[in-house]
């Protein structure tokens, strides 16, 4: 007996027939846990039939056996399997669609909308990835890290180096470099089980007698000096005293501070020059105990509704 029973659908019109599902791009590689639909209308037994490809990246098929599927793209499947079908069929007529992508996972970590998995669906570089991940978030650093399998090779970045296992090549680039089209060449396509991390940007913090006190990104800069800072912070309170000013800095190797005074008046005036902030340092500018007095006097004496006048002789 025919292993293959031939199927009377072949010969209704094409529209009979229920629509396909989108076909995956050319450039998607098939790999292990992607599931395809095949459709050969002439067999019943394969024609629309979702397939898995198993962890050794094969498919199984009635009366053609077990087929490689892992490394190919969908048109280069449907050949490998129309050539199978030739001892059955003169053309075989073969169409191989991707319904579920989970063998091209890449991890984004770190800074950005949405992290977790996703699935690379074809060929995509750096930047696109990163949008697939909604986007960097405001306090992303400057830097973006990647790691990746050496079986897909090192890194093509000229800072790439293998870690201490000898297992992943992990490489870094600048986010202005990537956002800006500056440097294409760091638009580095993404392979498979990629992990990019964007980690947490350094910041300064600017606390007390400022408009605008809180934490201050640093970005591209490694440094920003008192007046860059304070102008972020939109500048000091009426109340302040600018000139008692101290930067709190993590002393190294330890959970403690050192408090540096900063006169910022004298800054201000140009008489000293200006002091340059580093990650985490904290400039804190304190009230004025006398501002604060004479301020509550005036608030005193307008509520009163009492006000001293003076004739000019």
């Amino acid at each position: 007996m025919n292993p293959i029973t031939f199927s009377l659908f072949a010969v209704l019109p094409l529209f009979f027939q229920a629509t396909p599902p989108k076909p995956a791009p050319d450039t998607y590689t098939l790999g292990p846990g992607d599931q395809i639909v095949i459709r050969v209308p002439e067999i019943e037994e394969i024609d629309n039939k979702t397939v898995p490809i198993d962890l050794k990246g094969n498919i199984n098929l009635p009366s053609v056996g077990r087929i490689q599927a892992s490394g190919l793209n969908t048109e280069q499947l449907e050949a490998a399997i129309a050539d199978r079908l030739k001892k059955y069929l003169v053309k075989p007529d073969v169409s191989v669609y991707l319904t579920e992508m989970r063998s091209q996972p890449v991890s984004v970590l770190g800074q950005v909308q949405t992290p977790g998995v996703h699935q690379l669906q074809g060929q995509k570089n750096l930047f696109e990835v990163l949008s697939l991940a909604g986007g960097l978030r405001p306090e992303a650093g400057n830097v973006i890290e990647i790691t990746r399998r050496l079986e897909w090779g090192p890194i093509p970045l000229p800072n790439a180096a293998n870690d201490s296992t000898g297992q992943f090549s992990v490489g870094s680039v600048e986010v202005r470099s990537v956002m800006n089209a500056s440097n294409p060449a760091e638009n580095i396509l993404i392979k498979p089980n990629d992990v990019i991390s964007v980690p947490k940007a350094d910041t300064i913090y600017v606390l007390g007698a400022v408009k605008k006190p809180g934490a201050y990104v640093l970005g591209e800069h490694r440094t920003l000096a008192t007046l860059e800072i304070l102008a972020l912070a939109e500048g000091t309170e009426k109340t302040a005293a600018p000139q008692k000013a101290r930067i709190m800095r993590v002393i190294p190797g330890s959970n403690d501070r050192a408090e540096i005074p900063v006169n910022l008046s004298t800054i201000l005036s140009g008489k000293i020059p200006d002091v340059p902030l580093t990650a985490d340092d904290i400039l804190f500018v304190p009230v004025s105990r006398v501002k604060v007095a004479g301020y509550r006097t005036l608030e005193a004496l307008a509520e009163a509704g009492t006000t001293a006048i003076y004739r000019i002789p």
